[in-house]
């Protein structure tokens, strides 16, 4: 069967999205994806931030962090393929310790999971003594390990307020952490850490877009700065965004994120017009179908940890994931 007719319907999602030209150039890594996967019993698991090619034509799970955590729980695979950063595939790791867990690019960071490590965490217990640590999850093993409890962009007040407690360290996203702390009486000291994609948004480009573009909805991520933030219509984590639009259907919107996000919406919301102010990320687009294609037919490159760091940094995972 030639990949032309595998994958021809896999291009009437995306073909508003990605030119007919561009399309020529995926399918026939799309089609040998497919069928890498059935001859493996291998799962794509994608983050929000993928290409539409990605996340619309070989991904079988898709979302923001913690719905890939929570997913990736209930797996039935051999293999699952992490299409996203490396910290990404440690939690799928983490959850999954007898499966095969594969990135196609061991380079596919995260400025937030490098501006802290594990003895900076101990040094900050030192300081703080007694104040719980709540870590996001982008951050690595072993930073996790060092911690008590992860959160994401769409649970971390929840899981700062479950704690019971007058004051929390929130690391490492300090913009997150200063967002948090507007919605909660819960006194959270933070990190220096900042997302190089989201910390780029301004107060000015949103007063630009609402002059050009007037009657526009601004959706922010909380990656963003506070003063962004307090300028939106909306935050929220990725599921978040896509969640509004979903639910409100503005005419008009902007997602101050991600370049790849506002695609990939865009797909099941034709009526919506999307500004698309371009930050990239330029980890997250390290991934591509030829080196998710290399990664399957090679078994490359497999993610593995240490069994002492696994299994704390396992515990503060499950924590989050029973709020």
């Amino acid at each position: 069967m030639n990949a032309p007719f595998l994958t021809s319907a896999l291009y009437d999602r995306v073909r508003h999205v990605i030119p007919k030209a561009a399309w020529l150039t995926f399918e026939d890594d799309i089609a040998a994806i497919l069928e890498l996967k059935r001859q493996r019993n291998a799962v794509v698991l994608a983050h929000n931030y993928q290409t539409p090619e990605i996340f619309h034509c070989v991904a079988d799970i898709v979302g923001d962090s913690l719905a890939l955590a929570r997913q990736a729980i209930d797996v039935e695979a051999d293999v699952i393929l992490l299409a996203g950063v490396h910290f990404m595939a440690e939690t799928a790791k983490l959850l999954n310790p007898n499966k095969t867990v594969l990135i196609p690019d061991t380079e596919a960071g995260c400025s937030l999971a490098e501006s802290i490590t594990s003895d900076d965490v101990a040094l900050l217990r030192q300081a703080h003594p007694g104040v719980p640590i709540v870590t996001y999850v982008n951050t690595s093993a072993a930073v996790k390990a060092a911690s008590d409890i992860c959160c994401t962009s769409g649970n971390a007040r929840q899981v700062v307020e479950s704690l019971g407690v007058p004051r929390v360290l929130m690391i490492p996203d300090e913009y997150l952490a200063r967002n948090v702390a507007r919605e909660t009486d819960v006194e959270i000291i933070a990190w220096h850490g900042r997302c190089e994609v989201h910390e780029r948004f301004s107060v000015d480009d949103i007063n630009e877009l609402r002059e050009s573009h007037p009657g526009i909805t601004v959706l922010a991520h909380p990656e963003c700065p506070p003063e962004v933030v307090a300028a939106a219509d909306f935050s929220g984590s990725t599921a978040g965004l896509s969640d509004f639009v979903a639910r409100e259907r503005p005419p008009r919107v902007v997602l101050l994120t991600e370049c790849s996000m506002s695609d990939n919406i865009a797909i099941h919301y034709p009526d919506v017009d999307f500004i698309r102010p371009c930050n990239l990320c330029p980890h997250m687009k390290r991934i591509t179908l030829r080196n998710i294609r290399k990664a399957l037919e090679e078994n490359r490159h497999e993610v593995t940890l240490d069994p002492a760091t696994a299994v704390a940094a396992r515990r503060s995972i499950e924590r989050m994931l029973a709020v």
